[in-house]
């Protein structure tokens, strides 16, 4: 066989190869594992910049100190290892009748700014599953209010279903949002 006919099997195989993947990837989902996971949005509540220096009985924050023991939930820890200062600050709101606890995160745009996707992931992914041991859900903010990314778990099914969602600029510079 030719060089030049082997190269075109090769073409047309990684072509059908391809076309089959993207068939399977691409296929709907079915109509009962559609039912199970449901969209997880965050929560729309606006965030309470006043809370962070002048809280209320019922909001923990990172100048929260509990004497009496470890405060739930627990993001000190997350905080001084913090590289490059990211974690700037929080907002832990308890849960209600209507939702679960939610923990709103105030980064530092400069940090957050000059990391790369995966780096913003990691750090949603490793406070989010932080908060989701305590049963909060986690959104991370600027401080111009701007919502860059979001933590969200149903706590109402078991195994619970989380949802990461990372906000960044696209080339034309407007908000979109990927997951």
């Amino acid at each position: 066989m030719s060089r030049q006919k082997l190269l075109r099997y090769q073409k047309s195989f990684s072509l059908l190869l391809g076309l089959s993947l993207s068939t399977i990837y691409l296929s709907p989902i079915s109509p009962s594992l559609a039912e199970k996971s449901s969209v997880l949005l965050p929560s729309d509540a606006p965030l309470e910049l006043d809370l962070l220096t002048k809280p209320n009985g019922t909001v923990i924050t990172a100048n929260t100190i509990n004497p009496q023991g470890l405060t739930t939930p627990s993001l000190w820890l997350a905080q001084a290892n913090s590289e490059n200062k990211l974690l700037d600050n929080w907002i832990a709101y308890p849960a209600n009748a209507t939702s679960p606890g939610r923990v709103d995160v105030i980064v530092n745009q400069q940090v957050w700014s000059i990391l790369d996707y995966l780096e913003r992931y990691s750090f949603v992914n490793r406070l989010g599953n932080v908060a989701r041991k305590d049963v909060y859900n986690l959104r991370v903010f600027n401080y111009q209010q701007e919502l860059l990314g979001s933590y969200t778990c149903n706590f109402q099914i078991n195994p619970t279903l989380c949802r990461i969602q990372i906000n960044s600029l696209n080339r034309l510079g407007l908000q979109q949002s990927s997951e």
